[in-house]
């Protein structure tokens, strides 16, 4: 077997192997390319095939260019046109398949969209209630602070009057005890005055005694002597 005939048998083996493996992928994508991510994996992966399924196609036609005898070149010619067919063909089912699936990706992703913004609005409401019930609380911490603190103003002013009542009798208190102060001033000085009298009587009673004894004496002096 002539070395020709073996390139040429290996490179129809590629192109077939490199066709099945892409028509896999493209049945790939009518099943699990489920997101645009996942599509677009297997796209990258497909393209490369056709790229290498292509090459493989222009070096199948090289050979047959090389073929000594006209009735080879022509069977590889027919084969390499067969196989250019073929490619357009997966080329163009995979186009299509990308379109049918992205078409399809996109209407789940609106439906997901649809649903969420429900969900979303629903979220919204709820966030406004809970928003407003906040404030509710809020408001009325801020009117019960309020009532404490005038009862606390209320408090004050009633200590306030209690403690400037308290300092008005003190004030008086004050005064009757500046007032009974004098009082004790003068009783004192009375007392004192009262001190002196009295010793001043007892000094005079004991002098009037002292003289009245004098004056007995005397007299029984002279009687007896």
């Amino acid at each position: 077997m002539a070395a020709e005939d073996i390139h040429v048998r290996l490179c129809l083996q590629e192109i077939v192997r490199l066709d099945l493996q892409i028509k896999a992928l493209i049945q790939d994508i009518r099943e699990c390319a489920d997101t645009k991510e996942v599509l677009e994996d297997i796209n990258v992966e497909a393209r490369g095939k056709v790229n290498k399924l292509r090459k493989k196609i222009e070096e199948l036609e090289t050979l047959g260019f090389e073929q000594d005898k006209e009735e080879d070149r022509q069977i590889i010619q027919k084969d390499v046109e067969n196989q250019k067919q073929r490619l357009a063909s997966t080329v163009g089912s995979l186009r299509k398949t990308n379109v049918s699936v992205q078409l399809r990706i996109d209407k789940n992703e609106k439906e997901m969209l649809l649903t969420g913004g429900t969900t979303a609005r629903k979220r919204t409401v709820n966030s406004k209630e809970i928003l407003a019930k906040r404030g509710s609380d809020i408001n009325e911490s801020l009117m019960s602070l309020n009532r404490t603190m005038a009862a606390q103003v209320h408090k004050s002013e009633l200590t306030k009057s209690t403690l400037i009542q308290s300092s008005s009798t003190l004030q008086g208190t004050h005064e009757e005890m500046k007032g009974m102060g004098g009082h004790l001033v003068s009783s004192r000085k009375l007392i004192t005055k009262y001190g002196r009298r009295q010793l001043t009587d007892r000094l005079l009673i004991f002098l009037a005694v002292v003289f009245f004894f004098a004056t007995v004496l005397y007299i029984v002096k002279k009687r007896i002597w």
